[in-house]
């Protein structure tokens, strides 16, 4: 596998001194995307205690301590980095994950790709008139996506119309692959709602 991110030879030393200062056994670091494809991806680097990684990490072996990266996080990272420099208060720790908010679709783009691509691109600049979006939880057998809406759309009571005659009607279009969509959300809670 090439070079998945890119951890400075500062950053290591900063990280390493870091870690060492941790009370426990086995402390390392975990890098993840969190919503990666999207305009709200975060990039996230936090302490991972033995036992915290998830079963399908890709764990690094050139670095002097423990790192793991999300899976799922790897095709944004990369041209990702970590560096660290030190100024008058210390120094500053910096994470840059230039394609973590989405990656060009190629032939080789997962059908969760495609979904993020098409929800963020197609899908939420409609939702966005009326205050809501929705985003991608997980990827079920069948191909069934499974969305939350937010925003305006939480708690709204055209939210099933919306569903199955806008979200599903336009991401089948785009995606003949998808098996459908599920909503995982607490529509109870009206107090955002567009109606």
């Amino acid at each position: 596998m090439d070079k998945i991110i890119e951890i400075t030879e500062s950053a290591r030393k900063y990280l390493a001194e870091l870690l060492a200062k941790q009370e426990g056994e086995s402390v390392g670091i975990r890098i993840f995307i969190q919503d990666p494809g999207t305009p709200k991806a975060e990039t996230c680097l936090a302490y991972c205690k033995a036992g915290d990684e998830q079963l399908d990490d890709v764990k690094l072996d050139d670095t002097p301590f423990t790192t793991h990266i999300d899976r799922k996080s790897v095709p944004y990272l990369s041209e990702a980095y970590v560096d660290f420099a030190e100024d008058k208060m210390g120094g500053q720790l910096t994470i840059k994950a230039p394609n973590a908010r989405g990656v060009q679709l190629n032939e080789n783009s997962t059908l969760e790709e495609r979904i993020n691509h098409a929800l963020w691109n197609d899908v939420n600049p409609s939702l966005a008139a009326h205050g809501g979006e929705v985003s991608l939880v997980d990827l079920v057998e069948g191909n069934i996506a499974v969305l939350r809406f937010g925003g305006g759309c939480q708690g709204c009571s055209a939210v099933d119309m919306t569903l199955k005659d806008g979200v599903e009607k336009t991401l089948m279009e785009k995606i003949p692959e998808l098996g459908g969509v599920r909503d995982v959300t607490d529509h109870s809670d009206r107090s955002q709602a567009f109606y």
